[in-house]
């Protein structure tokens, strides 16, 4: 496995940020229009045009024949949604994975917006898979192992009462979308490949709410949690340093974009 993990100079580190920069941009210009009644086609048809106008090209697009710009998951449906005819509704939880590809190199960042009110429970999902996301990026640091992330990520989770998708999981990002190490989101302390300097990877908590088991829908993409509870997903790309991770893409203006919008609840 260590063979294959491709480590980044810092020149290629900046072009991976400059790319994920451009997905948090793309993500605020989603979550600028997201409210009840909209159409997650509509959304991902703006995120595709504002990622072109940028000269770069949506890595999802095509990618193992995946035929949108943005996954678009609601409520049950945990990751790989697809973007279609279905109109937000108020309460909806609604989970966004975005990639870009520019300079040859591509960036992934998602985040899981809340419209309207909704269960003080399904709130509590949300902020603790975001916080769970930075429990794992505290252990992306060179000297550790990737089962370090995965365990603070499981642990922080099962301690509120949730439930880590097992067979999904994060991985490298580099010239490919996906690249090794597979980063899963539970783990133990101290297994799995060494952290070093300048390993690229994509951290991505998918949390439940309810059992950790999944299926996958007749359409051969959208995962869904099995008993139909809610789940939230939150990703960064970050890089591995001496001391602490530098987080390649962003959440600022994504967070700027949902302050801005009435009808998203802000995810502490």
């Amino acid at each position: 496995m260590s063979s294959q993990i491709y480590y980044k100079t810092n020149e290629e580190v900046e072009l991976i940020r400059y790319s994920c920069q451009l997905v948090g941009k793309t993500h605020a210009t989603v979550a600028a229009i997201l409210k009840e009644g909209v159409q997650t086609k509509t959304l991902d048809k703006v995120a595709e045009e504002f990622i072109r106008d940028h000269k770069a090209i949506p890595s999802f697009k095509n990618y193992n024949g995946f035929p949108a710009s943005l996954c678009i998951s609601i409520n049950e449906e945990v990751v790989h949604g697809i973007p279609g005819d279905y109109a937000i509704k108020n309460g909806d939880i609604v989970s966004i994975d975005c990639g870009v590809y520019a300079n040859g190199f591509h960036g992934d960042s998602a985040y899981t917006y809340c419209v309207g009110e909704t269960k003080p429970e399904y709130l509590k999902l949300l902020s603790v898979t975001k916080q769970s996301l930075y429990k794992g990026i505290e252990q992306a640091v060179a000297g550790k192992r990737i089962g370090d992330i995965g365990f603070a990520i499981q642990q922080y989770c099962e301690k509120n009462g949730f439930s880590v998708v097992r067979e999904l999981v994060g991985h490298g990002v580099g010239r490919s979308l996906h690249e090794d190490p597979v980063v899963a989101n539970h783990g133990q302390r101290g297994k799995g490949p060494k952290l070093l300097e300048g390993l690229v990877i994509a951290i991505e908590p998918m949390i439940n709410l309810g059992k950790k088991t999944i299926l996958k829908k007749e359409d051969q993409w959208t995962i869904v949690t099995s008993d139909g509870k809610p789940s939230a997903h939150f990703e960064h790309t970050i890089v591995v340093r001496k001391k602490q991770a530098d987080i390649l893409s962003t959440f600022a203006f994504i967070e700027e974009a949902v302050k801005n919008n009435p009808a998203l609840t802000p995810i502490e």
